[in-house]
């Protein structure tokens, strides 16, 4: 049995807020004004600046509190079976790309460098999305997801993301994946599969060498997304019922 109770469960809410359109990033907009809002002026600075080479990356809810402590427990304390319930949430992420994205996808999972993945035993983007693809099996049969191994490899391990600048971001992972072309169809679509988008540095490179490797598109999804300090506002105006809906 699993050490989550259906409280905790509950208490992992999908995201609601404003959402950039490419990578997801909660914008500083009300959700009146996004309704109706073109979707070109829905997108972060970032990815108006230097639009990324994936097409759009969707994240079932934001990385914190019960989430964050369930993912901890799946990552560091050996409990796979919490894949399960996590690989559900993310395949209602990755349930709103259908429509957008092409009716088969070759699915890949962000790897982990190998001695990270000996001592751990395995890789945790690997269960969740294995877990997902079951999960939209059963509600979208015709919606042919098939997982790829080995098509993405990462070549040296690398520091975590947050402590780095933006330069150093990019500078930490020169080099770190590999694609293999010989695995992907060329001219398939890719959905880049991982536990959590945070600085959408890897997205952006994994993109990149799955594109040199042959893919049209890749597409990403994450079962959480770390966002800036804006969330919590939108999260209080929930509470307090100012959401601007009309």
């Amino acid at each position: 049995m699993l050490p989550i109770c259906d409280d905790c469960r509950a208490q992992v809410r999908p995201q609601w807020m404003p959402l950039c359109r490419r990578c997801g990033e909660a914008l500083d907009v009300d959700l009146e004004s996004a309704r109706f809002a073109p979707a070109e002026e829905l997108l972060c600075h970032v990815c108006h600046a230097v639009p990324p080479l994936f097409e759009r990356a969707v994240a079932y809810a934001v990385y914190e509190d019960q989430l964050r402590s369930m993912i901890h427990l799946l990552k560091y304390e050996q409990m796979r079976g919490v894949a399960g319930l996590l690989g559900g949430m993310l395949a209602e992420a990755m349930w709103t790309l259908r429509g957008e994205a092409a009716q088969e996808l070759a699915v890949v999972a962000v790897p982990l460098f190998g001695g990270k993945q000996r001592e751990r035993g395995y890789n945790q983007a690997e269960l969740l999305a294995d877990a997902a693809i079951a999960a939209l099996a059963v509600r979208a049969p015709e919606w042919r997801l098939r997982r790829v191994a080995h098509a993405l490899l990462r070549l040296r391990d690398t520091q975590s993301q947050f402590e780095l600048t933006p330069r150093g971001r990019r500078r930490n992972l020169e080099g770190a994946f590999a694609a293999d072309p010989n695995l992907l169809v060329p001219g398939c679509e890719v959905l880049l599969v991982d536990d959590i988008y945070t600085t959408g540095a890897t997205a952006r490179e994994c993109a990149r060498v799955l594109r040199r490797a042959g893919a049209h598109k890749v597409w990403v999804a994450t079962l959480a997304r770390a966002q800036t300090p804006r969330v919590e506002q939108w999260d209080d105006a929930l509470v307090h019922g100012a959401h601007g809906f009309g």
